[in-house]
């Protein structure tokens, strides 16, 4: 437990965090990693160059500052930032390497408004905040160990099928290489890989959605191969998967986690939102729905062409064996117009016409396509409840 003084001058910074956040969150992952390059094996080194892991990082150590004197409202958080520690294997030995550098930041950044007392209570926070981490993550690897068919660690999966679904995406079709069960999974959850690409001096994990409902004995992964741009990297894992890795290759996955998962208790209608290769987590929670539940189903799915719609024709089977199953396709290009449902882009009109907004709403695909359906979701006067969506990377904000 913290003091009340140690509360009272961590909540005093929390104004401070607001204006300095990210600089404080950058300047810790440089100095880091210049002092434990080692740790470079398992944090996106992409996600570093675009800002993303700052950012996110930035918010949650806001949101831990906030809610210093009641750190069960962050819970959620907490979970799904373990999820992916245990995934990443983040360990307990970690947490002083990061403490010692996240304060050196803050020092480094804050310069003579760092008093003795604010880093000294942040010392004493961080220690409960690990804590807190330590403990969630412990007993996540325990179960992801003990359940029918886990592991612990990364375990060597052989690619039995490999199938090219659209010219810059592929699904990969892993079964283990000991032969032994797999652990199940909650349809929304991802595997993450672990691969050192020839020349690569450090190890590369990512996290990918499993593209199947579980039950089956493999996973499925679904890689859209990720070329760069001006804005962004190609993707080090992605191209490496294309590039290298046909049948009878050699993945190391994690067991599966995440947070994002379907609410199957629930009788009310479901509508899945896809664009892109956000469609994976919700193929997964498409296929569960119509094996395991008599839920209506809205489908809709948003690509640039056809060309460019991954399983177009097998979703469209399913639709054909389901009466429950109603399934709309968006493209973004206008020649397309006689080969989809709607041209261009979702918005709030042609959403409400199709999808009941008594629905239990999932999403995911691009932030910018997010940020779309996520305000005509709330123009529908759809509960926040009512409303789920998975971010590919770290977490960020919907907000425009």
């Amino acid at each position: 437990m913290l003091d009340s003084r140690t509360i009272e001058v961590i909540k005093s910074t929390v104004p401070v965090l607001e204006v300095h956040g990210e600089t404080i969150t950058r300047t810790f992952y440089e100095t880091m990693f210049r002092n434990h390059p080692e740790l470079l094996n398992v944090f996106n080194h992409a996600n570093q160059r675009q800002g993303k892991q700052p950012t996110a990082l930035a918010n949650a150590v806001y949101a831990a500052a906030a809610n210093i004197d009641a750190l069960e409202r962050i819970l959620p958080v907490v979970r799904g930032i373990a999820h992916k520690h245990r995934a990443l294997g983040i360990l307990p030995e970690h947490y002083p390497i990061v403490g010692e550098n996240l304060l050196a930041a803050i020092k480094s950044v804050l310069g003579d408004a760092a008093t003795e007392e604010i880093i000294e209570a942040w010392g004493k926070a961080y220690g409960v905040i690990a804590d807190v981490f330590i403990s969630v993550e412990a007993d996540m690897y325990k179960e992801s160990e003990q359940q029918p068919g886990g592991w612990r660690g990364f375990r060597r999966f052989v690619v039995q099928r490999r199938i090219q679904e659209t010219p810059e995406a592929a699904s990969y079709y892993l079964v283990p290489e000991d032969g032994k069960a797999i652990a199940s999974y909650e349809p929304g959850q991802y595997i993450t890989v672990r691969v050192k690409p020839e020349g690569q001096e450090f190890t590369h994990l990512r996290h990918y959605s499993l593209s199947t409902a579980p039950g089956a004995e493999y996973y499925r992964i679904t890689v859209k191969r990720e070329d760069g741009g001006a804005d962004r990297p190609a993707g080090i894992v992605s191209t490496y998967l294309h590039e290298h890795v046909q049948e009878g290759g050699i993945l190391e996955l994690s067991a599966p986690a995440g947070v994002f998962t379907l609410d199957q208790s629930l009788k009310t209608p479901v509508t899945l939102i896809s664009g892109g290769v956000g469609l994976t987590p919700m193929i997964s929670m498409l296929e569960t729905l119509l094996q395991h539940s008599e839920r209506d189903i809205v489908y809709i799915h948003a690509a640039r062409s056809k060309e460019y719609h991954i399983m177009k024709e097998y979703v469209g089977e399913l639709a054909a064996k389901s009466p429950r199953l109603k399934c709309y396709t968006v493209y973004e290009a206008a020649a397309d117009e006689d080969k989809c449902d709607k041209c261009g882009y979702i918005d709030t009109a042609w959403l409400s016409a199709v999808a009941p907004s008594a629905s239990d709403f999932y999403f995911c695909g691009p932030v910018p396509f997010m940020r779309t359906i996520n305000q005509a979701l709330h123009e529908m006067n759809v509960p926040e409840a009512n409303i789920h969506y998975e971010f590919f990377g770290p977490a960020g904000s919907l907000d425009s």
